[in-house]
């Protein structure tokens, strides 16, 4: 346990000095809050209230439980390229520690947008978010934001980082290009991509190589 903390530890805290609470131990709380259905900072805060003993065996808790207004600041001044980098990390980590084998199974790619997550004035473009997710596992090798909700983009580099070597990479339609396909076979995998009508000199050719088959 104490290894997996030290990662959040390694996560600049953006507060001014006065800062009471431990970020690594707001951000373990935060985490297995949110493992534990925690949907919003008050949910947060109302877990660690509720476990406060518990968690003070963990982590430092010296000034009490921090309240839904401290995760709300943390959460909004945090870095979330840090913080993409420190959870990988995080999760490599579990992985190791409960016996896992590196991803060797289905390993799928998605986008979603995030519910009441946009920018003030931009209510109609939610941030997008790509996740990569280990289907054996069910466990998230990595998660990209896409800016301008570029979810190509934001995919290859998501890929980049992993190491997926025999692997079977899904995507849906709006993947099925050359660069997936090669990103995908660099790291040693394979790849099942949707292909669409709209998609249509590839679309003929794969009709065709079906019929003559």
């Amino acid at each position: 346990m104490e290894s997996l903390i030290s990662i959040f530890r390694e996560v600049h805290d953006p507060r001014d000095f006065n800062a009471q609470h431990d970020l690594s131990a707001m951000l373990f709380i935060g985490l297995s809050a949110t493992l534990c259905g925690a949907k919003s900072c008050v949910d947060i805060a109302d877990f660690a209230a509720a476990h406060e003993a518990e968690f003070a065996e963990i982590v430092d808790l010296r000034h009490g439980a921090p309240s839904h207004d401290s995760f709300s600041r943390v959460l909004r001044l945090l870095d979330p390229e840090q913080m993409a980098q420190a959870f990988a990390r995080f999760v490599q980590a579990l992985r190791e520690g409960l016996g896992l084998d590196p991803p060797n199974g289905v390993v799928a790619v998605d986008g979603k947008r995030l519910r009441r997550g946009y920018e003030r004035g931009r209510a109609c473009m939610p941030p997008l978010m790509v996740s990569v997710w280990d289907a054996e596992t069910r466990l998230s090798l990595a998660t990209r934001h896409a800016p301008g909700g570029d979810e190509v983009a934001a995919t290859l580099a998501a890929l980049k980082s992993l190491v997926l070597k025999g692997c079977t990479v899904t995507a849906d339609a709006l993947h099925c290009h050359p660069r997936m396909a090669k990103e995908v076979r660099e790291r040693g995998a394979h790849y099942a991509i949707k292909l669409k009508a709209n998609h249509g000199p590839l679309f003929a050719c794969a009709q065709a190589a079906f019929a003559a088959a």
